[in-house]
């Protein structure tokens, strides 16, 4: 019987199997590494926000304190956002005619908040305690960054478990001497590890319980 088809076509069935595997390897690794891009993750990116509040001016420029705004970060899980009179308790009396104001003063006459867009938006199914992490030595600048120098909030971690369990590994390599976790102009020390490891010790942190699933996922 005559071949119908000529001895090149295994070769070309061949290279489109091929093919096709390399393509669902490729779809595949992208599935499985789309939670590490910075844009996907919106890292880095600057959200508009109803008023453009800058850190950097209220942090920098007049030494204002983050528990100033975020009055329940120390002993609550959330950080807390300020409610519009603690905008007016200074905006009462200065830049009471400016344009980008506005929403806030609209805010205080119809006693109404306003709808900020969450820049650290984690997800339902994790638990994040934002006072105990303070208690045991982790900055507020590890997690958010720099944010003494941020005209508008922006993201710098992704916030996904990888980033989270590195720190949950190695605690020592993250910990800072409490009276400084406010600070932003905090630096790691060249002995970080060893200085760390004794904060582990001190603030008694449980490293053996640090993986257990049931610390974020409750």
């Amino acid at each position: 019987m005559a071949q119908i088809f000529p001895e090149s076509a295994n070769w070309a069935a061949k290279a489109s199997i091929l093919a096709g595997l390399l393509f669902a390897a490729t779809v595949l690794g992208i599935l499985l590494n789309i939670n590490r891009i910075h844009y996907v993750n919106r890292v880095n990116i600057a959200l508009d926000q109803p008023v453009p509040f800058s850190h950097k001016h209220h942090v920098t420029g007049l030494g204002i304190d983050c528990r100033y705004c975020h009055t329940s970060v120390e002993h609550g899980a959330f950080a807390g956002i300020p409610p519009t009179e603690t905008c007016m308790t200074c905006h009462s009396q200065i830049w009471t005619e400016a344009p980008n104001l506005e929403p806030v003063r609209t805010s205080w006459r119809e006693n109404k908040p306003i709808e900020w867009n969450k820049v650290h938006d984690l997800p339902d199914f994790v638990y994040f305690d934002h006072s105990i992490h303070l208690a045991k030595g982790v900055g507020c600048q590890t997690c958010h960054g720099q944010v003494d120098q941020m005209p508008l909030m922006w993201k710098v971690n992704s916030l996904n478990m990888e980033w989270c369990i590195e720190c949950h590994k190695n605690p020592e390599k993250f910990v800072r001497p409490k009276e400084q976790v406010f600070s932003m102009t905090y630096r790691k020390p060249k002995n970080q590890e060893e200085l760390g490891a004794q904060l582990v010790a001190d603030y008694n942190i449980q490293t053996e319980q640090l993986l257990n699933c049931s610390v974020c996922h409750r």
